[in-house]
C-alpha cells in the first residue's frame, strides 16, 4: 500500500514520530556507506588494475567506509545535542580521506590507473567526506575543513598531471559536489532537530493547556462558591444572634443555610462535569434575594436582558454573581446596591453595579475580577472597577452587541436541530 504525504505527516505526528524520523535520518546516512561500497567495487572492476593495486585500495576504502558510518551516526547525535563532538573520528576520517586520495594520485603517477580512475576516486572522496564533516563541526569550521580537503585533493590531481576533461570533473566536484553534499547532510540533521523541537513544543503546549484548564476550573469554583459561602456566613451569624435572643426566625435562617449548602453541592458537581453556565435572569434574582437578606436595598434595571445572545447573558451573569459576592465580602456597611443593564449605543451593552459602604482602600484586585476580565475578553468585552467619592464602588462591564444577534443565534440553533 502506497503511503501519501498525509499518511507520513500523521505518522510523524504520533507519540513516536520524532524517534521514527531520527531512525529514518540515520538510515539515510547509513545508505551513503552502502553506496560508497558499491562505488568502490565498481571502481575496482573498471580499473583493470592488478592485485597489488586493488588490495591497498580495497583495504583503505573499507576503513574509509567504516569511519564514515561511525562518524555519520556520531555527528547526528552531536548535532542534536545528545553526544559530545566526535573529534577523534573527524580526525581519523579526514586522515583516511587524504590517504586514499594520495594513494590514488600515486597510482596514477606510476601509471597503474588511468585518468578516469583518478578522477572518479577524487570525486567520490570529495562527495563522501564533506557531509559527515560538515554535520559534526560548527558551520564555519566545517566549511573551512571541507574547503581545505577539497582544494588539497584538486591540487594533488593537478600535481600528478591530471588535465582536460577529467580535471574539469574534479574541479566541478570541488566547487559543486562537496558544498552540495555538505548542505544536504546538514539539512538532514536540521530536519531531525526541527521535528524533535516541534515535538517538545507540542508537549509544552499540552502542559500549558492542562495548566490553563486548572486555572479555569479554579476560577469557576471561586465564582460558584464565593457568593454562596458569603451568604452562608452572613445567615449563620444572623441565626446565632437570633437564637441567643430566643427568636424563632433563627430556624428559618438555618433552613436557608441548608438550602444554599445543597445548592452549592449541585453547582460544584456541575462545574466538575463542565456543564454549568451562569444565567443572567437567575443571577439577577439571586442577587436581589441575597442583598435584601443582608439588609441592603437592591434596585435592578434589566433593560435588554431578554434580547441578549446566550453567551453575552452568561458572561454578564458571572459579573452579577461576582459583584454581589464583592458587596457582601468587602462592603459590610453597604445600604444600597444598584444593578443597571442598558444598551450603550447601537453596538454594545453595559452592565453597571454600584454600591455604597466600600472601604477607602483595599490591597490587591483578587482573582474574581481577573477571572471576569478573562471571560469578557473572549467576547471582546471589558471590565472596569472604580472607587468613587463617598465610599461608592462601581463595577462596569462593557460587551459589544448588536440588536438581532440573539435572534440569529436562535435561528441557527433551530436550523441545526
Amino acid at each position: 500500500m502506497t503511503m501519501t504525504m498525509d499518511d507520513w505527516v500523521e505518522r510523524l505526528g504520533g507519540p513516536d514520530g520524532p524517534g521514527r524520523y531520527r531512525r529514518y535520518a540515520l538510515l539515510s546516512l547509513g545508505y551513503f556507506a552502502v553506496f560508497e561500497i558499491g562505488l568502490w567495487a565498481l571502481w575496482v572492476a573498471q580499473s583493470g588494475a592488478g592485485t597489488s593495486t586493488v588490495v591497498p585500495v580495497a583495504a583503505l576504502a573499507s576503513v574509509h567506509v567504516v569511519l564514515q558510518t561511525l562518524l555519520s551516526r556520531a555527528a547526528l547525535r552531536h548535532y542534536l545535542g545528545t553526544a559530545p563532538r566526535p573529534a577523534p573520528l573527524i580526525a581519523l576520517y579526514t586522515a583516511a580521506t587524504v590517504a586514499l586520495a594520495a594513494l590514488g594520485c600515486a597510482l596514477y603517477a606510476t601509471g597503474r590507473i588511468d585518468e578516469r580512475g583518478l578522477a572518479t576516486c577524487l570525486l567520490w572522496l570529495l562527495m563522501f567526506h564533506s557531509g559527515p564533516s560538515a554535520l559534526a563541526l560548527p558551520r564555519r569550521t566545517g566549511a573551512v575543513l571541507v574547503t581545505a580537503v577539497s582544494l588539497s585533493m584538486a591540487a594533488g590531481g593537478v600535481a600528478v598531471g591530471l588535465f582536460g576533461t577529467w580535471l574539469a570533473v574534479v574541479l566541478g566536484g570541488t566547487l559543486i559536489m562537496a558544498p552540495s553534499m555538505a548542505a544536504a547532510v546538514r539539512a538532514t540533521g536540521w530536519g531531525v532537530r526541527l521535528v524533535e523541537e516541534l515535538a517538545a513544543a507540542r508537549q509544552t503546549q499540552a502542559r500549558l493547556a492542562v495548566a490553563e484548564e486548572r486555572l479555569r476550573f479554579g476560577r469557576d469554583l471561586h465564582d460558584v462558591l464565593g457568593r454562596n459561602l458569603a451568604v452562608v456566613a452572613l445567615k449563620s451569624e444572623l441565626a446565632v444572634q437570633l437564637a441567643r435572643r430566643g427568636r424563632p426566625e433563627a430556624v428559618d435562617h438555618m433552613v436557608e443555610v441548608q438550602r444554599i449548602a445543597q445548592e452549592s453541592q449541585r453547582e460544584i458537581r456541575s462545574v466538575v462535569r463542565g456543564y454549568r453556565t451562569a444565567d443572567l435572569h437567575t443571577e439577577l434574582a439571586g442577587a436581589r434575594s441575597v442583598l435584601e437578606a443582608a439588609d441592603i436595598a437592591c434596585r435592578i434595571e434589566d433593560g435588554p436582558a431578554h434580547r441578549l445572545p446566550a453567551d453575552v447573558q452568561a458572561a454578564l451573569g458571572w459579573v452579577v454573581r461576582e459583584g454581589t459576592t464583592n458587596v457582601l465580602r468587602h462592603a459590610p456597611d453597604a445600604s444600597r446596591c444598584t444593578v443597571s443593564l442598558r444598551t450603550a449605543g447601537p453596538n454594545a451593552v453595559r452592565l453597571t453595579m454600584e454600591n455604597d459602604g466600600a472601604p477607602a482602600a483595599e490591597g490587591g484586585a483578587g482573582t474574581g475580577l481577573s477571572g471576569l476580565r478573562e471571560r469578557l475578553s473572549g467576547l471582546r468585552g471589558t471590565l472596569t472597577a472604580e472607587r468613587r467619592p463617598g465610599g461608592v464602588f462601581r463595577l462596569t462591564a462593557h460587551v459589544p452587541w448588536q440588536e438581532g444577534e440573539a435572534e440569529e443565534e436562535e435561528r441557527g440553533r433551530s436550523e441545526v436541530r
